[in-house]
């Protein structure tokens, strides 16, 4: 993670931040880990804008709670 850009982690940061705060009380440590470790292989794979982030974010949280996209 030390090779992202410092504006990426940011990028990671709002989307992260911004998603949580759909669950009750900002998410548990398990679901906030879960959302981030989708968004660290998004930006493996190449994905580093607010907009792609933020589709693998809610694409993640639609997972944890079980609603489709």
């Amino acid at each position: 993670m030390s090779d992202m850009s410092e504006r990426t982690k940011a990028n990671m940061d709002v989307v992260l931040e911004e998603t949580c705060r759909q669950l009750p009380h900002g998410g548990d440590h398990d679901s906030r880990r879960f959302i981030a470790e989708r968004l660290i292989k998004a930006v493996e794979a190449g994905h580093t804008t607010l907009g792609e982030l933020g589709i693998v974010a809610r694409r993640a949280l639609a997972e944890l709670t079980g609603k489709s996209c």
